[in-house]
């Protein structure tokens, strides 16, 4: 949802910068992985000592890297598999060190059990929900449902909540609440996401195999409709929620 209208309105403020990057000669790659190392640093560094503000400032300056690798990858033309592969690989990598961050801290000094269990269902489902989108589509189904909350409402429901929840070191009181209400929304949500993509891979399938049975044998193998589709899609890095 958020990811539908944000996305392309910071693709824009961020194309001119992305410009500057490669006139520098910094690969898009490159991009990809400095800002992957610094949402790490921001989250496992920063968050188990529950310095949320700073951690939260720190992660985003590096998140925005998601869009400016694929900006600079359509200006240089240097789209690729491999481009595709790696800044969706390190998404997930990323995603989970934001919630890693949560759970140490719950799990030490924080010291609350049931908010460490949640942040780390949180940091599971994520990844378990951008799975089933990705093997969806690998097996030839077009997985047509997004979810309640995609990629994009997990980090700003999350950062946010855990920047606000930050000023409570600046003696803003009351305000910590905030986080701990964030994570148990996600988990929620991320719950609903999951079972909107199971059933409507279990739908798709079932009509995709209806079609194949009543095509007779001459019927497209899944697995090469899958490969079909995303050869069409071949040069795109990660435009959204998996």
């Amino acid at each position: 949802m958020l990811n539908k209208y944000a996305r392309a309105f910071f693709t824009r403020v961020l194309t001119p910068f992305a410009a500057l990057l490669l006139r520098l000669g910094v690969s898009p790659d490159a991009v990809t992985l400095v800002g992957t190392a610094g949402v790490m640093a921001g989250a496992l560094v920063f968050f188990p000592m529950g310095e949320f503000f700073w951690g939260t400032i720190v992660i985003t300056i590096f998140v925005f890297s998601d869009l400016v690798d694929g900006n600079m990858a359509r200006q240089a033309g240097v789209s690729s598999r491999w481009g595709a592969f790696l800044d969706s690989t390190l998404d997930r990598v990323a995603d989970g060190a934001i919630f890693a961050g949560f759970a140490l801290w719950y799990a030490g000094g924080g010291d609350d059990t049931i908010l460490c269990a949640v942040a780390i269902f949180c940091l599971a489902s994520g990844q378990v929900v951008s799975y089933t989108k990705a093997r969806g589509e690998s097996i030839g189904l077009p997985v047509a449902v997004n979810g309640l909350v995609e990629r994009a409402e997990r980090l700003v429901i999350s950062l946010v909540a855990a920047g606000l929840a930050g000023l409570h070191t600046f003696g803003v009181p009351g305000i910590d609440i905030l986080l701990p209400i964030a994570l148990w929304i996600v988990a929620a949500g991320s719950l609903v996401t999951l079972i909107q993509r199971v059933v409507t891979v279990r739908r798709e399938s079932a009509e995709a195999d209806a079609a194949e049975t009543a095509s007779g044998p001459a019927a497209v193998d899944p697995s090469a409709a899958g490969s079909a589709g995303q050869a069409g899609q071949v040069g795109q890095r990660s435009e959204g929620d998996r």
